[in-house]
């Protein structure tokens, strides 16, 4: 089940990530909220909308925009609406410490090994 990890705190675990572009979003409800700060910071994707960013804090450090997500995604993305991603560091690791792949393809490969 993939996972965010980020100075040794578990930010985000799910088995229902839904991967686009090499990112892994976790729901909202795999989130645990006490690590993230709202900020103003925003960036636009030509096809999935603006996002918006959260600071994460674990322990007194702050990774400034870790994490970002999009409130109100155009058509095209409106699967993960309010789905979080992150980057700055943030791994996303499946099982033991491994990196996760896309669960298509990680899906695909346990098809194919029975």
């Amino acid at each position: 089940m993939p996972k965010a990890i980020w100075n040794g705190a578990v930010l985000a675990e799910s088995d229902k990530t839904i991967v686009i572009e090499g990112n892994h979003y976790f729901p909202p409800d795999s989130i645990n909220w006490d690590y993230f700060q709202p900020n103003n910071h925003t960036t636009v994707c030509p096809w999935k909308g603006v996002a918006n960013y959260y600071d994460v804090v674990v322990a007194d450090k702050v990774n400034r925009s870790a994490a970002w997500y999009y409130p109100k995604p155009s058509a095209a993305a409106r699967q993960i609406k309010n789905y979080v991603a992150f980057w700055h560091g943030v791994k996303v690791v499946e099982g033991e410490g491994e990196t996760a792949v896309g669960n298509s393809l990680l899906a695909k490969i346990r098809a194919l090994l029975g």
